[in-house]
């Protein structure tokens, strides 16, 4: 397997797994969910971003294949991984007690509404990035916060502002709002800023 798919299932497992495990003792952690999950993203925008670019969303990859950033082959390659990475966060997480809180519930139009709209800023700020528009230094930081405000858009909107497909998957929130809403927000995204700035 290549590196960068392993990099990408790292990282997948790293966020879906830090996300479930908050939202399940979220008593007991002294930092909410939206902040871990901004670093927990950031950190590897830093730590593996030089081999796979860190898209550990699956919205994201095919937002960047939609743009002619990477390949087909590439981007089911990369979406293969973050699913492996979900699941074994899912298997490892549920070992340690973990269970999701969310509810994927019945499809809701003003969620789906809220989580493209949140997806929409957070693939926004990726854009910028990967368009060369942000010095690698802050690209870590540039990518965290585009995912906190996102988040918070969304949760202001009235989703629970997951924003990842991958992430929704290990969360058990299988429905078209948390699964094909990011998809359309990250590829309006990454179309709309193409088209504002390039």
């Amino acid at each position: 397997m290549s590196k960068k798919y392993i990099a990408e299932a790292i990282g997948t497992f790293g966020l879906s797994f830090i996300v479930l495990g908050a939202l399940s003792f979220a008593g007991v952690l002294p930092v909410p969910v939206p902040p871990l999950a901004a670093l927990t993203l950031g950190l590897f925008v830093y730590t593996i971003g030089g081999v796979s670019g860190c898209h550990i969303n699956p919205a994201v990859t095919i937002g960047l294949w939609s743009v002619k950033k990477i390949t087909q082959k590439d981007a089911i390659g990369y979406i293969g991984a973050q699913v492996v990475g979900a699941v074994l966060a899912v298997v490892v997480a549920s070992w340690f007690g973990a269970v999701s809180p969310i509810d994927g519930g019945v499809f809701d139009a003003r969620v789906f509404v809220a989580e493209a709209l949140g997806t929409f800023f957070f693939v926004f700020g990726i854009a910028a990035v990967v368009s060369g528009k942000v010095n690698d230094a802050m690209s870590g930081l540039v990518v965290g916060w585009s995912l906190l405000f996102g988040i918070m858009i969304a949760v202001v909107a009235g989703s629970a502002g997951i924003l990842n497909p991958a992430v929704a998957g290990a969360l058990s929130a299988f429905s078209a709002v948390y699964i094909l809403a990011p998809i359309v927000g990250a590829v309006v995204a990454f179309h709309a800023y193409r088209y504002i700035v390039e």
